[in-house]
């Protein structure tokens, strides 16, 4: 995230509101990710791409849901027993 302007990456944006509501559109990502406007072919591009890898499945001109890959990601049972002591993706689970 750029912590100057409170933005963050397009990508990120629309993972979280898939995960989240179940729905992606351009405007929503553009709100989520704090994007200034005029942004709105670059957010189309990118939800392009993720729906042509997976990431997001198209469900009209502008709507997308959860992909497979998100759908079928392995985010449980995860296993951090050699993961790095100072990475980001450390966790206490409250399970």
């Amino acid at each position: 995230m750029c912590r100057e302007l409170k933005r963050e990456p397009t990508w990120v944006a629309a993972i979280r509101l898939a995960m989240l509501e179940g729905r992606v559109d351009t405007e929503s990502v553009i709100e989520e990710a704090n994007l200034i406007p005029g942004r709105e072919r670059t957010v189309r591009d990118v939800l392009t791409t993720m729906d042509e890898r997976g990431v997001l499945n198209a469900v009209g001109e502008d709507t997308y849901l959860p992909g497979e890959v998100l759908l079928n990601s392995d985010r449980f049972d995860l296993d951090f027993e050699n993961a790095s002591d100072g990475g980001a993706h450390r966790w206490k689970s409250s399970v």
